[in-house]
């Protein structure tokens, strides 16, 4: 299989390559970064991707597991998993669902929902400590771009 830099002649003191200046390098430490402050803000021991299903879920409403996947941006495998373990801990309750019974509607359990307030105010503390290093216009100007480079 031929790369694109198959025909680039590289050498020792090419300086046109700066890992420190590469956007996959400076996206993965502050990703690093952010699950660090995550792993310590996040209440119940949440993971990322169980917070993130939570919170879209509290959004939502009641809905399937295929929507719920869709608009937290979580392929087919990663909601299940992240479905299975939010039900094993009780925090979320799956039902028939009234228009097709062969569907189940998945909502957060009842004793739950007033935990919802919480995990805003956890998303909020974790968003301000990754985002401390910037002025407010950084803030902004960083969302956008990655809002932008995301495709939302």
């Amino acid at each position: 299989m031929e790369t694109a830099l198959a025909d680039d002649t590289i050498d020792a003191t090419d300086q046109a390559y700066v890992l420190e200046d590469q956007v996959g390098y400076l996206i993965r430490l502050s990703g690093q970064r952010h699950a660090t402050i995550f792993q310590m803000l996040a209440p119940y021991g949440l993971t990322p991707t169980q917070f993130s299903a939570l919170i879209r879920l509290a959004q939502l409403g009641p809905c399937s597991q295929n929507e719920l996947g869709r608009r937290a941006a979580m392929d087919v495998a990663t909601i299940k998993g992240v479905v299975d373990r939010l039900r094993d801990r009780g925090m979320i309750i799956a039902a028939p669902d009234p228009k097709d019974k062969r569907r189940s509607v998945l909502s957060i359990a009842p004793e739950h929902v007033g935990k919802v307030d919480q995990l805003y105010r956890a998303g909020l503390a974790i968003s301000r400590e990754t985002m401390k290093p910037l002025s407010a216009a950084e803030q902004k100007t960083l969302t956008a771009l990655l809002r932008k480079i995301s495709g939302l």
